[in-house]
């Protein structure tokens, strides 16, 4: 146990090592775009082929007692509108404030939005209307943007928790804004970013295509509610590499439209985990392909590899991978979860389901927190098919007893050494 811990550290510093690299290289660029054409009052000031656009020049206090909201949509318009390309600058050393706000394209040429410095939601609630609960800072209709730069995005989302009908009953459950959401947007990469304590979701990439992003810190406490680190849908071309998640909800949420997403040497806990889905809530067809999750270490995380589907709706998810994944103490470290149900009122039996097949669960050991460390609950209707079960080695924590594995209307096949042994011939 002590050697497969130190295994674990050693691995988790190296994933660290790699993003402090990565912030260091960051840095240097950061430095030769800016130069010298930042001492400069006009608002567009040159930096080699690129233009800067720096938030100060467009009235930005940064002081963390003014509104920057105004400002930021001044800069904005000013880089989105540039005949050549543009860095919108947020500087280093500065909190800037700002309400919520929505920077849209297309632009006429490529932007880059560089986060040096902090930015931060307001203190109360009341900065959203209904109308615009759901946001807080919104990218969209841009082609060849990057979001970088090593600085923080702050959702202040403490006093959005407290209100959450997940941590008091006595609330109605109402939506939440997402901290950084990107949306219609094409070649885009979001990189070197310290993400944090959002209100809901932190990262949210909807309807983009041929997404990069890496090197992400996403951090939240553990019992901060709904606050999924990466959440994905109805996107396609999506490569997410190199990030630290711990948050108290998924550390990635794969939903439906997804396709050709490939995740790589991701360090995820607290929180529930790699989901593909929740899929087919209210009736809603899904349909999620070609998933590929490799390298992932997962510490002390609600469930590791999972992919969960409502009753009553339609679709597919197909043709999955996860391997190479490694659990400490995860409670629920292979899960498929056909009858998923997140309501306060009991979910009725419906026949018609998303069809679950090709999944894929290959190399992945560590320790669990509980006897059944393999859970295939499936449809009776629509049993899940084509899932194979490779190289599998999870052991109880502690050392005490031995992990079980149990099957629903699952059709499954093993190839290598697999422990716990697949569902014991129930099937």
């Amino acid at each position: 146990m002590a050697r497969t811990r130190t295994k674990l550290l050693c691995s988790s510093l190296l994933v660290l090592l790699v993003l402090s690299v990565c912030n260091a290289a960051s840095s240097s660029v950061q430095l030769q775009l800016t130069g010298t054409s930042l001492e400069s009052s006009a608002g567009a000031p040159s930096s080699g082929s690129s233009v800067v656009f720096d938030i100060d020049n467009y009235g930005a206090h940064g002081d963390r007692k003014h509104h920057d909201t105004k400002a930021l949509g001044r800069a904005w318009k000013a880089a989105c509108s540039s005949p050549r390309p543009a860095v919108l600058l947020v500087p280093r050393g500065k909190t800037y404030r700002l309400k919520p706000i929505t920077l849209s394209g297309p632009c006429t040429s490529s932007v880059v939005f560089m986060v040096q410095g902090t930015l931060v939601a307001p203190r109360s609630r009341s900065a959203w209307s209904d109308k615009n609960r759901r946001h807080w800072i919104v990218l969209q209709r841009v082609a060849g943007l990057t979001v970088t730069g090593g600085g923080t995005i702050n959702g202040r989302g403490k006093i959005w928790w407290r209100k959450s009908c997940k941590t008091n009953k006595a609330f109605p459950c109402k939506g939440a804004p997402t901290a950084l959401t990107l949306r219609l947007c094409s070649n885009l990469k979001v990189e070197n970013l310290n993400i944090v304590n959002s209100q809901q979701i932190h990262l949210s990439v909807e309807d983009c295509s041929a997404v990069q992003l890496a090197g992400l810190s996403i951090t939240a406490p553990g019992t901060s509610p709904n606050t999924d680190g990466i959440h994905i849908t109805h996107s396609k071309d999506v490569q997410v590499r190199d990030c630290l998640i711990k948050t108290g909800d998924d550390c990635i949420s794969i939903e439906s439209g997804t396709h050709n997403l490939h995740v790589s040497r991701v360090v995820c806990g607290p929180g529930h985990g790699i989901s593909v889905g929740s899929l087919g809530d209210d009736n809603s067809r899904a349909e999620v392909s070609r998933i590929y999750i490799d390298t992932v270490r997962l510490y002390g995380t609600t469930n590791g590899a999972r992919i969960k589907t409502w009753q009553g709706g339609s679709g597919y998810a197909k043709d999955i991978v996860f391997q190479n994944m490694i659990m400490d103490g995860v409670q629920n470290p292979i899960i498929i979860d056909q009858n998923y149900c997140d309501s306060a009122k009991p979910c009725k039996n419906q026949t018609s389901a998303v069809e679950v097949s090709n999944v894929v669960f290959r190399n992945i050991r560590g320790t669990t927190v509980s006897k059944d460390a393999i859970k295939l609950s499936c449809s009776k209707d629509l049993p899940c098919s084509d899932i194979a079960l490779e190289n599998i080695n999870l052991k109880l924590e502690g050392g005490n007893g031995d992990t079980e594995s149990t099957c629903q209307n699952a059709e499954w096949r093993k190839s290598g050494n697999v422990f716990p042994l697949p569902c014991k011939g129930k099937n």
